[in-house]
C-alpha cells in the first residue's frame, strides 16, 4: 500500500495540470502552448486564451504538399480538432467514425470535429527536416510562425498545453 501512495503523490507531481481546486474551465483561461527539446530548449511558450487555437503544419515528405493538424484549448485540455489535407497520399486519409471529411473546394479536404482530447495534453514530435519544415502557426494570426525544423530537425520535441505556472517540460 505504501508503494501505491508513493506513485499517486510522484504521478500529482510530475503532472499538474492546473491549479489545485481549479476547475478545468477557469484554468483554460491560463493555459500556454510549449514545444520542448529532449534537451530542455523552450522552442515555443505561447499564452493560449480559453478556445484558443493552434496548428501543426507541415509539408508532406512524399507528395510535396501543405498538411494541417489543428488543436484548440478545450476548457484546459488540448484537442485534436480538425485536419487539412489536400490529397489521399501515403499515410493520409479520414477514419470513417473519426471526425467529418468535407471538401475544401480546391480538390483537397478538412476533417472537421474530430475533437480528440490528447492524453496528457502532450505528445511528442520527430521533427522533420528543413524541407517538410514542421511548423507551429497560429489560425488567428495572434503569434508569430515558429519553424520547429530550422530548430531541431531530426529531433524530438514534446509540443504541450500547461498551465502558466508550471514550467515546460521535456
Amino acid at each position: 500500500m505504501q508503494w501505491q501512495q508513493r506513485l499517486v503523490a510522484l504521478l500529482i507531481a510530475c503532472y499538474p495540470l492546473a491549479e489545485v481546486g481549479a476547475s478545468p474551465a477557469s484554468a483554460s483561461a491560463f493555459m500556454r502552448l510549449a514545444v520542448v527539446t529532449e534537451q530542455g530548449s523552450i522552442l515555443v511558450d505561447e499564452a493560449v486564451a480559453a478556445d484558443g487555437r493552434w496548428c501543426i503544419q507541415w509539408e508532406h515528405s512524399v507528395e510535396h504538399f501543405t498538411v494541417l493538424d489543428c488543436y484548440r484549448n478545450a476548457e484546459g485540455v488540448m484537442q485534436l480538432e480538425r485536419s487539412h489535407q489536400p490529397d489521399f497520399a501515403a499515410g493520409l486519409g479520414h477514419i470513417v467514425g473519426r471526425g467529418e471529411q468535407v471538401s475544401d473546394g480546391e480538390g483537397g479536404y478538412w476533417i472537421n470535429a474530430i475533437n480528440e482530447p490528447v492524453a496528457n495534453n502532450r505528445y511528442v514530435l520527430r521533427v522533420g527536416s528543413p524541407a517538410v519544415n514542421h511548423r507551429v502557426v497560429w489560425p488567428g494570426g495572434e503569434h508569430s510562425s515558429v519553424s520547429l525544423s530550422e530548430h531541431a530537425a531530426g529531433q524530438r520535441v514534446t509540443i504541450q498545453l500547461i498551465a502558466s505556472h508550471a514550467s515546460p517540460r521535456k
